[in-house]
Parts: structure tokens; C-alpha cells; sequence
């Protein structure tokens, strides 16, 4: 009978600590990948931004000399990303792959302009930065026309504040939901050790001798919580890279250290400081209390 009891307490027991490392998991899981998110947001919002093209045409008096100088010139500016030149003879023939029909038959001429697709960095696609480059590229008195989507550059940066601005109340509101749900998982799990702590206190041990054992048994569990939960992070971190290689996500080992780092010290921080408090609040109540 006594050890039908003995099974049943440590059945209950493991199923405490598993609820308790599971809470800590799932929050700090979800806490480290908002983090990830906010330290690679410039690098998603700039990766987005440099796929916004910018075609540059030319007259077709221009000359090789011309053509091979604008180039040089876009070799040599720091707001390039890349760009190719782009022959009329191949833009035409792209045309025809396109659309399945040569227009140059009925036309009896090529209309096209050579042109160059450039990709600016991130941090130019402003509407400053772009009108400024564009108002410098017009200097070239062979440039006939240049495009690219303003509607969407003033989108882009429109909704990079907004996101931002959420993104920081999100990640407020996770932090203090992850306080409470790893609070109160590890207040339960002290509340089942409640009459040995008064036990302890009544043959006269101190409270930080209580309180030490339960301190460092949540420190392990959160210890394992964070472990898991950065296994969890480095799939994670991975699987996006694959799906998205050009952000370089899996070789920034700074941030990713960053990350990992903070949730151990969040996980060990939470639960020392809520198994502190659980305890000193059975040590203070009064034996009739407990019950």
C-alpha cells in the first residue's frame, strides 16, 4: 500500500516537473524566436527592398564608350547592391519568349533601349535616397528613362515602422506572460512541498536553508527548459536559411550567440527569482493556512 502511495507521489512529481520544463520550453522558445526576428528584422526588411529593381534606359545613340563608362560608374557607387546590362537584342528576345510572339516581324525594327537593372542597397531605398540617386543618373545625357516602383518604396518603408513598433509591444507583452505562465508553473510545483517546508521550518531551519534546494532544483529545470529551447532555436534558425540563404541568418554567430545567451539567463533568472517568492510565501503562512 505504501508503495502503491510512494509510486503514485513520484508519478505526480515527474508529471509536475515535466509541466514545469514544458512551460519554460514553450516560452522561451517563443521568446528567443521573436528575438532572432528582431535582431534579423533590418536584414529582411533591406532583403525585401533590394529585390525592388531599378531600370535605367539609354538612347540608342549611345555608344559602347558610353555604355561601358556608366558602367564603371555603377561598379565604383556604394549604394550599388548589383545590376546587369541588359542588350535591346536580348530584351527583345526575352520579350518574344514571354509573350510568344516576335513583334520585330510586323515592326520591321527593334524599339527596345538598352538598358541596366540595378538593385540598390536597403539602406538607399529611401524616397530621398532613391529621387538623389535618380536626379544623378539623370545627369547622363543618355539616360532617356528611368523606373522603378515608387508606390512600393513608399510602402516598404511605411510598414517597416509600423512592424517595428509592434514588434517591440509583442515582445513586451511575451516577456510578461512568460514571467507569469513560468511563475505560476513553479508556484505549483512548490505548492506540492508545502508541509515539508513547514516541516523544515519547525525543527527550527533557516529560511534560506529551505529555500536553497527549491532554488537550485528550478534553476536545473530551467536550465533544461533552455536547453531544449535553444535546440529548438538553432532548427529553427536553420530551416529559415534554407528557405531564405540570402539573409545569411546561420552564419551570423554573433546574434545567435546573443540569443542563446539571453535565453539562459532569462530561464535561470525567472525561475530562481519565482521559486523565491513561491517559498517565502509558504514560510510565512501559518501552519492552519496551509490547509
Amino acid at each position: 500500500m505504501a508503495s502503491s502511495f510512494e509510486n503514485y507521489n513520484k508519478r505526480r512529481l515527474i508529471s509536475s516537473y515535466f509541466s514545469v520544463v514544458l512551460s519554460i520550453f514553450l516560452v522561451l522558445f517563443l521568446l528567443g524566436a521573436l528575438g532572432l526576428f528582431v535582431i534579423n528584422s533590418k536584414k529582411i526588411t533591406n532583403d525585401f527592398k533590394e529585390n525592388i529593381p531599378m531600370t535605367v534606359f539609354f538612347n540608342n545613340d549611345a555608344n559602347d564608350t558610353m555604355i561601358s563608362a556608366f558602367d564603371t560608374e555603377l561598379k565604383n557607387a556604394k549604394f550599388i547592391k548589383d545590376y546587369a546590362f541588359v542588350h535591346k537584342d536580348s530584351a527583345a528576345k526575352n520579350n518574344v519568349d514571354i509573350v510568344g510572339e516576335d513583334f520585330m516581324e510586323f515592326l520591321g525594327f527593334n524599339p527596345l533601349q538598352n538598358s541596366f537593372d540595378i538593385h540598390l542597397k536597403g539602406d538607399y531605398v529611401i524616397a530621398d535616397s532613391i529621387q538623389k540617386i535618380e536626379r544623378n543618373i539623370r545627369k547622363n545625357e543618355m539616360v532617356t528613362e528611368i523606373i522603378y516602383d515608387k508606390e512600393l518604396v513608399d510602402m516598404v518603408n511605411k510598414n517597416v515602422t509600423k512592424i517595428s513598433f509592434w514588434i517591440l509591444i509583442i515582445s513586451a507583452i511575451l516577456t510578461v506572460v512568460a514571467m507569469l505562465l513560468i511563475n505560476s508553473s513553479l508556484r505549483l510545483s512548490v505548492y506540492s512541498h508545502r508541509f515539508t517546508i513547514k516541516t523544515m521550518q519547525m525543527v527550527g531551519a533557516t529560511k534560506s536553508f529551505i529555500r536553497k534546494p527549491f532554488i537550485w532544483r528550478s534553476i536545473k529545470l530551467g536550465l533544461i527548459g533552455s536547453g531544449l529551447a535553444i535546440i529548438a532555436l538553432l532548427f529553427l534558425v536553420f530551416y529559415v536559411d534554407s528557405l531564405f540563404p540570402s539573409l545569411g541568418i546561420a552564419k551570423d554567430y554573433v546574434s545567435i550567440a546573443i540569443v542563446i545567451f539571453g535565453v539562459l539567463v532569462v530561464g535561470i533568472i525567472i525561475t530562481s527569482i519565482s521559486t523565491f517568492f513561491a517559498t517565502q510565501r509558504f514560510l510565512n503562512l501559518k501552519t492552519d493556512d496551509l490547509y
